[in-house]
């Protein structure tokens, strides 16, 4: 499975998503929001790995406090083959850019680190949906907002994939 180190929401733009997500599922489309759990939070995946030693939880723990810059989400995005996964795409900020080579940097000793998680090749995004047909991709987006969500950052997070769970890197806001 996989292990993550995530930027989280603030609560505007949370929210924001949410309603996304639930546009989608009302649609009978596939969505985040179907998604149970209450780990199933919108963010923005900093760092992924194989496995993240816990000595790297302990660095970024001290190191990093609740970020304090804006986020702002842009137009959709699209990757896959056959089916997609549709987004949002975050407009990079410098300080988004530095948060995530920082936390690339303390987390590099990590084994099973995918190249597209690097700096310089990362493409920061919201998942609002998996496996999307092609025949749904458009109806999707139409039926989807168009304007620029604003919003603040929530905590960092790791997120254990192998036994479904999470923990805050940094305090809640």
């Amino acid at each position: 499975m996989v292990q993550s180190v995530e930027l989280l929401l603030g609560e505007s733009s949370e929210s924001a998503i949410r309603s996304q997500w639930s546009t989608l599922a009302d649609a009978g489309l596939p969505s985040q929001g179907k998604m149970v759990r209450a780990s199933n939070r919108p963010h923005i995946t900093l760092f992924v790995a194989h496995t993240i030693p816990p000595e790297v939880d302990e660095i970024l723990s001290r190191r990093f406090s609740l970020p304090p810059f804006e986020i702002r989400l842009g137009g959709y995005i699209v990757f896959g083959g056959r089916q997609f996964v549709l987004a949002r795409s975050v407009i990079p900020s410098r300080a988004l850019l530095r948060l995530h080579r920082d936390v690339f940097d303390a987390a590099a000793g990590s084994s099973g680190i995918p190249g597209h998680i690097e700096p310089g090749t990362w493409t920061p995004h919201v998942t609002l949906a998996r496996r999307i047909e092609p025949d749904q991709l458009g109806g999707a987006i139409s039926l989807l907002s168009k304007d620029v969500i604003a919003g603040d950052c929530g905590p960092i997070r790791r997120w254990d994939g192998d036994e479904k769970v999470e923990w805050s890197l940094t305090p809640p806001g």
